[in-house]
């Protein structure tokens, strides 16, 4: 997995950054022993809150929250049910088979007992330890993730009953940016950290009959809905979306794709001055995030907030609008200060 940072009214290469967090292809592992993990090792697990609602029938967050404002399709075989209630409570529900099976959630009102949004991180380290190796059963099947030194820093993993727990943490606030909450059936098929299996090796449904530019635009508002979560926490104005700058993003993306390029210079469109300028989108100042392989718009959106100059451009102060594209897990943000007459 890869990011990168332009900005175009200041650029240097030092601020391209390169980064690894994508989980690489599962390994077979025949000595795989028997789990040393299992729900008694992890935190008791809520009665109430978005924990609580994992596993359960989706009319239980319907009763909670009504419909979605929207449905996404997604590469996992499960739909994205999209609640931006507000911007202090930003849920992402994601429904199989009218069941819950994971949820993403943050802002400073989301209900994620034991956690809480804004959560200092030395609090969550001295009553919690996160292990670097975690082992699950399933199916008569052994799987055992490994952490590594960053994962652990920046999204680790924690059991919480039946349900397990990838904290997002900002290491810029020292806090709790965001939580993800997913079933064992979905970590095994996603696998977001090195995975060694012995047994069955679940597939991810990636290869399910689904519209690709659908779930490529829902990642786009997905994208563009974070972000202002993130700003309004930052105590920032929220940012408008711009078609135009959109459509110059989603051409971006689509560059890198065809030209197996991962840069904010395209040998055929130039650099980002240039292609708004083809896109004539007029604007006082502008920047670019990029980034590559990431699984979903939750996960690309946190790995720029822990990036210096991509939390930069997220939070800038002077950006009014922004347009997002993505093209077959290539993803661009253009952020611009809408030009003033």
């Amino acid at each position: 997995m890869a990011i990168g940072l332009y900005f175009n009214h200041e650029s240097d290469e030092k601020d391209k950054i390169l980064l690894n967090e994508v989980s690489t292809q599962p390994k077979v592992d025949y000595d795989l022993g028997e789990s040393d993990s299992d729900a008694s090792s992890g935190l008791e697990k809520p009665n109430e809150g978005l924990i609580s609602l994992l596993g359960k029938p989706s009319n239980e967050v319907i009763n909670l929250y009504g419909k979605p404002l929207r449905v996404d399709p997604s590469l996992y075989g499960y739909e994205w049910w999209i609640y931006p209630i507000n911007y202090q409570k930003y849920i992402q529900a994601g429904i199989k088979d009218n069941k819950i099976v994971t949820i993403y959630a943050t802002g400073s009102e989301a209900p994620i007992m034991p956690f809480k949004i804004g959560q200092p991180v030395a609090e969550i380290y001295s009553s919690n330890i996160f292990d670097s190796t975690i082992n699950l059963e399933y199916n008569n099947s052994s799987y055992k993730f490994e952490l590594s030194e960053d994962d652990l820093n920046t999204r680790p993993l924690v059991l919480i009953g039946d349900i397990y727990a990838q904290l997002y943490l900002d290491k810029f606030s020292g806090t709790l940016s965001s939580i993800r909450l997913i079933d064992a059936e979905t970590l095994i098929k996603q696998h977001p950290y090195e995975m060694v299996y012995r047994g069955e090796l679940l597939e991810s449904d990636e290869d399910s009959i689904v519209n690709e530019e659908e779930v490529e635009r829902g990642k786009e508002r997905q994208i563009f809905d974070i972000t202002n979560v993130f700003r309004i926490r930052n105590k920032l104005n929220p940012l408008e979306w711009d078609e135009q700058t959109a459509q110059v993003a989603l051409a971006h993306s689509k560059d890198m794709y065809d030209s197996q390029q991962f840069s904010h210079i395209s040998e055929e469109f130039g650099d980002l001055a240039a292609r708004l300028e083809a896109g004539n989108v007029f604007y006082q100042m502008a920047g670019e995030n990029i980034a590559a392989n990431y699984m979903d718009a939750p996960a690309v959106v946190e790995g720029w907030l822990n990036s210096k100059g991509h939390r930069e451009s997220l939070l800038n102060e002077h950006f009014t609008h922004l347009g997002v594209g993505v093209f077959k897990k290539h993803y661009t943000q253009n952020f611009i200060e809408k030009w003033q007459e």
